[in-house]
C-alpha cells in the first residue's frame, strides 16, 4: 500500500537516505553523519516544504517498508543528481528485508504518478557505480543518464 509522505515522516526519511547511502549493505555513513553534512542534509532539511512530495509504502499492518521522496534544489545548492532548478530530485530506499518483492516499482510508478499530477516536466536521480538493482529498476521507469558526478550517473525522467 502506498500513502503520501507527510511531515510526520521525516525520521524514517532519514532512516531510508542513510539506507540508500548505504545501499551495497557496507555502513559507509552513519545517520549523524548524514544529518550533520550540509549537502546530505539539503535532501530532507526542513521536511515537508510546500513544494516536497513522496510516497511511503506500508505492509497491511502499516508498517513502512520503504519511501520515495523528492525535492527540487536550486542550482545555489544542488543536489548529487541536479538537472535544473524546476527538476525534482528523487530520493528513495526500500529497507533491506524487503528488496526484491516490487516495493521500488510500486513506489517509482507513484512517485512518477504524483510528479505529473503536480505538473512537473522531469525527475531527476543519482545512481552510484555498482548499484546495478536501482540502475536496472530506474531504466524500467524510463530514466536515462544524462550526465555524471563523481562516481555516480545523474539520470533523468521527462514526464
Amino acid at each position: 500500500m502506498l500513502r503520501d509522505a507527510t511531515g510526520d515522516d521525516v525520521d524514517l526519511l532519514h532512516d531510508l537516505l542513510l539506507e540508500a547511502f548505504n545501499w551495497d549493505g557496507t555502513q559507509r555513513f552513519t545517520r549523524a553523519g548524514v544529518m550533520a553534512d550540509a549537502h546530505t542534509e539539503r535532501y530532507l532539511g526542513g521536511w515537508k516544504r510546500p513544494d516536497d512530495f513522496g510516497l511511503v509504502a506500508t505492509d497491511d499492518d502499516g508498517s513502512p517498508l520503504g519511501a520515495v521522496w523528492a525535492r527540487a534544489l536550486p542550482a545555489a545548492t544542488p543536489g548529487y543528481g541536479y538537472v535544473a532548478d524546476d527538476v525534482p530530485e528523487l530520493g528513495m530506499a526500500v529497507a533491506r528485508p524487503h528488496h526484491g518483492r516490487g516495493v521500488g516499482s510500486a513506489l517509482l510508478a507513484g512517485c512518477l504518478e504524483q510528479a505529473r499530477g503536480l505538473g512537473r516536466r522531469a525527475l531527476s536521480l543519482s545512481v552510484e557505480d555498482g548499484n546495478v538493482a536501482a540502475r536496472a529498476l530506474y531504466a524500467r521507469h524510463g530514466f536515462v543518464v544524462v550526465g555524471r558526478n563523481g562516481g555516480s550517473d545523474t539520470m533523468l525522467r521527462k514526464l
